[in-house]
């Protein structure tokens, strides 16, 4: 098993409400990915794969780092929480959040839902969301040498709830945690992934780019 670095995506549209106008970076997703990019070449990481979803937001923030070309996988996309979160306002009358502070608890309660099959027809259920992380990144670290791989935060929280057998309220809080453009790295220790970085912003960590430390 080869290790791998997951990192979210650089900041989208933080106005956004909906999955298709969230899909695209702003100006500080833009400008965080390249930083990372930069600081990536900087102190001399080695990885000859480099790994995105299809999401707008994902190709851009590798095209920002530097990696134009990177291997394009959809099961690597995130998961819809807009369209769950309509679903659980339209289903359950709860009402979607306007600004970050409401998604801290917002966003355990859509979890644990859709984890329960408390959601009628969702546009893929928990189980599918489980069964395509893990056989994404199954494929990845099958392959030669240290792997990036360019996708979300509710995708990183998957992979470490795997890894790291946690319930669903502890990916939650996890998913709540992930910065944008922060690292995240899963090595193979003993037949099974350790993560042995967690929301690691290195390039963010300078005092003028305290700012860039951004969560939505």
């Amino acid at each position: 098993m080869s290790h791998i670095t997951l990192i979210r995506h650089g900041q989208a549209n933080t106005q956004a409400r909906d999955e298709a106008s969230y899909d695209r970076l702003s100006d500080l997703g833009h400008q965080q990915a390249a930083w990372l990019g930069d600081h990536l070449r900087a102190s001399g990481s080695h990885h000859p794969r480099v790994y995105c979803g299809t999401l707008t937001r994902h190709i851009e923030t590798a095209a920002s780092m530097g990696f134009a070309n990177p291997v394009q996988d959809a099961r690597l996309n995130e998961m819809e929480y807009f369209t769950l979160a309509e679903a659980m306002r339209d289903q359950h009358g709860l009402p979607i959040p306007e600004e970050r502070e409401g998604f801290v608890d917002h966003l355990p309660k859509v979890f644990a839902a859709w984890a329960a099959g408390d959601i009628a027809e969702p546009y893929e259920s928990w189980s599918q969301f489980e069964t395509r992380t893990r056989q994404a990144l199954e494929e990845i670290a099958a392959g030669e040498g240290p792997a990036l791989v360019v996708t979300s935060g509710g995708l990183i929280s998957m992979a470490l709830r795997q890894a790291m057998g946690l319930d669903t309220a502890g990916m939650a809080r996890i998913a709540l945690a992930v910065m944008n453009t922060s690292m995240h790295r899963l090595f193979p220790i003993g037949g099974h992934w350790s993560p042995v970085l967690f929301n690691a912003v290195p390039h963010l960590e300078a005092p003028d780019r305290h700012f860039a430390q951004t969560h939505l």
